[in-house]
């Protein structure tokens, strides 16, 4: 059985990654998505190993050190990272396997599993991008600035990408991205 292939998704804050994924897991319960290790905090309602694997940062240290993290990045103050294993032996197995992870750790998985198919999330206009992340209603306006700042960033590494789907619709999305899967296993 041929190896699957690693899908990356990735795009800047606000454009609707987590909401695609989540409706792609909903429609498609067969596609594994990688739980991340954060050294934030857990917030009410999250549980360990669900979620996210909640560490200290002398664990998330060890974890890089040791080379258990596929990729991984700093976002506000907080790590993130993928834990290797997990990936490797779902993607062994021939699982679809997603990540869902930030420009940095697309980067870093670019490098070390070129096959890796890294497909970029935009907004349909930044426009659209400046009122979801507004609109969340869930951050301080100096954090949504640094948001909006890293967007810039993120928006201008688009062509890094194997492709892009733009963002108007989540169903949409979700199927190119499930068509996408598909194709690149076969």
């Amino acid at each position: 059985m041929p190896q699957t292939r690693l899908t990356v998704l990735s795009g800047p804050s606000g454009v609707g990654k987590s909401t695609v994924v989540a409706e792609l897991r909903r429609a498609h319960p067969e596609v594994w998505l990688s739980v991340s290790v954060t050294t934030r905090k857990p917030r009410p309602g999250e549980t360990h190993g669900v979620e996210y694997f909640f560490a200290d940062d002398a664990e998330f240290d060890r974890l890089i050190e040791s080379g258990e993290l596929l990729e991984w990045a700093e976002f506000a103050g907080n790590r993130y990272g993928t834990p290797r294993a997990a990936v490797l032996d779902r993607l062994a197995a021939g699982t679809p396997t997603l990540l869902e992870i930030d420009l940095q750790g697309a980067r870093q998985v670019r490098a070390s599993m070129a096959e890796a198919l890294l497909v970029f999330l935009a907004p349909p206009s930044w426009e659209e991008l400046e009122r979801r992340l507004r609109g969340r209603g869930t951050e301080p306006p100096d954090v949504i600035a640094r948001r909006l700042e890293a967007g810039l960033i993120e928006m201008a590494a688009e062509k890094e990408f194997d492709l892009t789907l733009v963002n108007t619709s989540v169903q949409d999305v979700c199927q190119a991205l499930i068509a996408l899967m598909a194709e690149a296993d076969n």
